[in-house]
């Protein structure tokens, strides 16, 4: 195979996946582009339909409410006079004959050409239940098969009352002829399905089924859950089969009757402009791909001619480069292996780096709980000083107190020695006065008995005042012992303050080397982290050097494989 050829192989391949991708995403676009536009001109056509259909909903509506207007405060006394409203209303629009009403009591009025089967109920019918339910409201019944005419028919009715309470039912029947031939010409193509539902999925018309079929229910319930969606999701595109076909739905409701208007189209005809798109496309590209391959080829062989005056002076630097190359990757390798040491030797550093650093972490944070804890034991010093103080100022107040009392005892010998001396008075005038008594017999026989009471008494007291004198002796030994108890252990305590505060210095001291300490071992910490941080920077950066090694390694390589490809290119193009 030839080079042209085989260029051509290698240019024409790339060039037609080309195409054939942008014919695919083209494509794509086009058919999403045209199913938004078909489903944008099915709402737009479907809101029109609606309102066509509700215009020609308008005249017999109107028409209804025009009648119940007239009765609005009920059905005239007489049948006959209300008998001819109907008769005037049929005359007035010849079209529609269909208007009749119904008193509460039965009574029937219609028009001329109107004939009641036997045994007809009409308070039992659909038209006049439903309008006594809207209590005032227009009342829109299903398709249903008139008993007067023996056409299908929808009928508007409403209620009439007479002082608040209920006279009777007005009605018109509307012909489905008209509506139907109306919803035949909505359609914008043959295919197309154009049809009605109640809200209950009842088909109003339909091409196929009857108003007594259900949507939810016909044919087995193969469309139940089509019909649900377009009910449920109605003003949506909704996408499902009928008649074995796939169609795009839009269900969009009725304001004035509460029913849904229906269009679909057939998939195949909203992707018919898309095939059409799609085939243009490819037979463009086609084109396009066989000229481009023609004036490459063309290009190709003038190419060839240049080429093959300049292979020779190309196979002679290729062979230059090939040595070149292979020394450049001989020397790039030792290179890249250099670097991988010292990028092992940087990661060895790091991680010794991390662990001083954790160490350093360790020990600054013992440093900052030993710091706390002589703090803590600093204030519990200031705390045992002051109750020293305390308890030295308490005792010296004892020993005042002592010697106080002592002062007061030495007072108490001035008033013992007082009461002494008195009794011992008491004792000399009692002596006199029993003396007295003896000689005066018997008239001083109770006086001298007195007398010897007082001087019994004396006695008592000087007995007395002998324990209490024994008693004050011993309080008083008791206090000056006491007092030098106390002074001795006033001595003490000041001694335990002194080293108290002598111990408070020391650890004073301690707490602020810890402190001192704590915070050097975090400034170490912080220069350790920095040396870390500046280590893995360097190594991040070695690392990035010895990728670029690698690579340049590895392209060197392939530089050295390109320049033996273009060897044996240049020995091919020789």
């Amino acid at each position: 195979m030839t080079f042209v050829k085989k260029s051509l192989i290698m240019i024409g391949v790339p060039v037609a996946l080309f195409f054939v991708l942008t014919t695919i995403i083209a494509t794509s676009f086009v058919s999403r582009f045209s199913g938004r536009q078909v489903s944008s001109f099915m709402q737009t056509h479907t809101q029109k339909c609606v309102l066509e259909l509700e215009n020609e909903l308008t005249a017999p509506m109107k028409m209804t409410e025009a009648i119940a207007w007239v009765f609005k405060d009920g059905y005239y006394k007489s049948d006959a006079d209300t008998e001819k409203v109907f008769v005037n209303m049929s005359l007035a629009y010849p079209e529609f004959s269909g208007f009749y009403g119904c008193r509460t009591n039965k009574t029937m009025f219609t028009t001329p050409n109107l004939t009641l089967p036997e045994g007809y109920d009409p308070t039992s019918r659909g038209w006049y239940k439903g309008a006594v339910q809207r209590q005032g409201g227009m009342f829109y019944s299903d398709v249903y098969i008139d008993a007067f005419t023996g056409d299908l028919v929808v009928t508007f009715s409403q209620a009439v009352y007479k002082n608040g309470e209920l006279d009777g039912v007005v009605a018109f029947d509307y012909p489905l002829t008209d509506l139907l031939r109306l919803l035949s010409s909505l359609k914008t193509a043959e295919t197309d399905q154009s049809f009605i539902l109640s809200p209950e999925g009842n088909f109003f018309m339909h091409e196929k089924y009857t108003p007594d079929e259900n949507i939810l229910s016909v044919e087995g319930g193969i469309y139940k859950t089509l019909g649900e969606k377009l009910i449920s999701e109605h003003d949506d595109i909704v996408y499902g089969k009928m008649d074995g076909k796939k169609y795009r739905f839009i269900a969009m409701p009725m304001k004035t009757t509460g029913w849904y208007y229906v269009l679909g189209k057939l998939e195949s005809d909203v992707n018919a402009n898309t095939r059409q798109v799609s085939r243009l496309l490819a037979v463009s590209f086609f084109v396009l791909f066989i000229v481009i391959m023609t004036i490459t080829g063309l290009i190709m062989k003038n190419m060839r001619s240049k080429e093959e005056s300049l292979s020779e002076k190309l196979f002679a630097e290729t062979q230059n480069l090939v040595v070149s190359s292979k020394e450049n990757a001989a020397t790039a390798q030792n290179q890249s292996t250099a670097v991988k040491e010292i990028v092992a030797t940087m990661e060895d550093n790091t991680a010794l780096s991390e662990n001083i650093s954790t160490k350093i972490k360790d020990v600054s944070g013992v440093a900052s709980k030993t710091s706390g804890d002589v703090a803590e034991g600093v204030s519990y010093l200031e705390e045992n000083v002051r109750q020293l103080h305390e308890i030295a100022l308490a005792n010296q107040t004892t020993i005042n107190g002592i010697k106080s009392l002592g002062d007061k005892i030495e007072n108490i010998w001035d008033i013992v020695t007082l009461i002494n001396s008195v009794a011992d008075q008491a004792k000399i005038i009692a002596f006199n006065a029993e003396l007295e008594a003896s000689s005066a017999g018997e008239a001083g026989k109770n006086f001298h008995i007195v007398a010897s009471e007082i001087r019994r008494l004396a006695d008592g007291i000087i007995d007395g005042t002998k324990e209490i004198k024994e008693r004050i002796n011993e309080i008083q030994d008791s206090s000056d012992s006491l007092i030098l108890a106390s002074e001795s252990g006033t001595e003490k305590i000041k001694a335990g303050v002194d080293n108290a505060k002598s111990l408070e210095a020391r650890f004073s001291s301690i707490k602020n080397a810890s402190e001192i300490t704590a915070e050097s071992a975090g400034d170490i910490t912080t220069i350790i982290q920095q040396q870390a941080l500046a280590s893995e920077q360097i190594l991040i950066t070695l690392r990035e050097i010895a990728s670029g090694v690698e690579k340049f390694t590895a392209a060197t390589g392939s530089i050295s494989t390109a320049s033996e490809n273009l060897k044996s290119i240049a020995e091919d193009l020789s």
